[in-house]
């Protein structure tokens, strides 16, 4: 699927037509067929990928329940905690969950997740780097030097980190 024509159209929709939208989306996902496929190719202790709409990203984790309408995970993490996940959040298919979009400059808020490394030039021209701690609607906020930065996504770019092996 083309996400980059999608949210270009999404971008132009106004905002009664796109709650209309996540109405009829909603609506087909409670259908009963996409539960039941998913649930055909899962079994309880099995490690799976869902993706998490709040961190925009992909976690992993144990199944350890199949309940009517959502599944049971432990988090693949060193807390051990459980999450109640809608089976439709299951990525079974090992789909790319990335969308990119194309925007002017910067990174887009689909482009972006909560831990990514990023860096921004402040108001003096300085070059700064963190890591993100939380996605708001127009910004980022960023925990830079022991400090909290909200910046636009248009002014992100991608930081790689490098180590030197000695």
């Amino acid at each position: 699927m083309d996400f980059s024509a999608l949210l270009k159209a999404l971008n132009e929709a106004s905002g009664f037509e796109l709650f209309r939208l996540r109405v009829a989306i909603d609506r087909a996902l409670e259908q009963p067929h996409w539960q039941v496929a998913i649930q055909r190719q899962l079994h309880i202790g099995q490690m799976i990928e869902f993706f998490d709409g709040q961190d925009n990203r992909l976690r992993t984790g144990r199944l350890v329940e199949m309940r009517r309408k959502q599944a049971v995970v432990e988090l693949d993490e060193p807390t051990r905690v459980c999450w109640l996940i809608p089976y439709v959040s299951i990525n079974v298919d090992g789909l790319d969950v990335s969308i990119r979009e194309q925007p002017k400059r910067g990174l887009g808020r689909n482009e972006v997740a909560i831990g990514d490394m990023v860096g921004f030039r402040d108001r003096d021209h300085n070059e700064r780097v963190g890591r993100i701690v939380r996605l708001n609607d127009k910004t980022v906020t960023l925990r830079v030097d022991g400090h909290q930065w909200r910046v636009a996504y248009e002014l992100l770019h991608r930081f790689i980190e490098a180590r030197r092996t000695p």
